[in-house]
Formats: C-alpha cells, sequence, structure tokens
C-alpha cells in the first residue's frame, strides 16, 4: 500500500483487480476544498489509457512488478522465448504480450520483462535499435510526392519509412517507441 503522496511514473497500481502504470501524475492545491492528485493512467494488460483523481492522502494498493533483464532467444509456436540474465531461467512470452514490440525483436537482443506474480506483463526495449534493410526499392530522384521518404522492409519484416538515398542491406537506427527512422549506422 501507499498514498497519493508516494505516487509517481512508472509505478503500477492494483485498483479493482486491474493493474495500472501510472504515466502522468499531478498534485493539485486549490484555493477552497481538498488538495487532490489528478492522474493519466495506462492499463497494463489492454494498453486503455484513463485520466483519474484521487483525494490527497488516499491509500492506492502497489502492484509488486519485477523487471528483469532477459535475452530474447526464439519464437516457438506463438511464443517468444526470452531467458533470464541472472538465473538462466526460459521464460514463454505470450505474442499478444510482446504485441508490435516483436517488430524490433532480433535473436539474442537484451530487454527488460516486466514480471507480476509470475506472468510476463510487457516488454521494454531499449529507445532504439540498429536493423538492417532487408529490401528497399531505389529512391527515384525528382519523387517527392511522398515528401522525400520512401517504404523499407527490415530484416525483422517490420515496415519503416526511410529517406530516398537509403538502399537495401544498409544497417539503419530505428525508435523503438514509433517506428521513426533515426539515421544510417557507419560499419
Amino acid at each position: 500500500m501507499a498514498t497519493t503522496n508516494d505516487l509517481k511514473n512508472g509505478l503500477v497500481l492494483n485498483i479493482d483487480g486491474q493493474l495500472w502504470t501510472v504515466v502522468e501524475f499531478q498534485h493539485v492545491k486549490p484555493g477552497k476544498g481538498g488538495a487532490f492528485v489528478r492522474t493519466t493512467l495506462k492499463n497494463v494488460l489492454s494498453g486503455k489509457v484513463v485520466d483519474r483523481t484521487f483525494n490527497a492522502g488516499t491509500k492506492v494498493e502497489t502492484a509488486n512488478v519485477d523487471k528483469r533483464a532477459m535475452t530474447y532467444l526464439y519464437k516457438e509456436g506463438t511464443d517468444y522465448v526470452f531467458m533470464d540474465s541472472d538465473t538462466y531461467d526460459q521464460v514463454h512470452v505470450p505474442s499478444e504480450t510482446v504485441a508490435q514490440n516483436a517488430d524490433y525483436l532480433l535473436d539474442n537482443a537484451e530487454v527488460a520483462v516486466a514480471v507480476h506474480d509470475g506472468t510476463p506483463l510487457y516488454l521494454e526495449l531499449p529507445t532504439s535499435v540498429e536493423l538492417i534493410i532487408s529490401h528497399t526499392d531505389p529512391g527515384v530522384q525528382g519523387d517527392r510526392s511522398t515528401g522525400g521518404t520512401k517504404p523499407a522492409t527490415l530484416e525483422t519484416g517490420a515496415e519503416i519509412q526511410v529517406p530516398l538515398f537509403v538502399t537495401t542491406g544498409e544497417k539503419v537506427k530505428v525508435d523503438t517507441r514509433d517506428g521513426r527512422y533515426l539515421g544510417r549506422v557507419s560499419s
């Protein structure tokens, strides 16, 4: 248990049997009335975002979420298999939990897996990864209708937009949060 005064970004709360991550919070002390805390919460499993207000000092139940460093090994059926870096235990994470992070997962990639009561909740990838372009059409000079970008397929199968000068086989840096091209990586 914690009070609303202990809230911080990233804290996981157990509200009505569901797990919610604190995305944002703000302590408000109006001129009249009691102080309160305005929060933005994200459901850990569904990804749904809600705004919720708590009176200051209200007790909230925190969830014990353990973030463990793990290495991605391989895909088995619909599960992704990770190895705990400390215990060397293999953990099967369902594809629904991995979700769009699969677009940036390479074998032996280091990730953080958040676990609650033995159940993997979500993955935290590094903010950027370096991947090889497996296919992209040559950029045609004078083709500016797309703002100077073209689609490219990464080695993981994900598709992103890259500048016209990028060619197949090049290694590029990609933002894992929104799939943005961040630049070429010199070999």
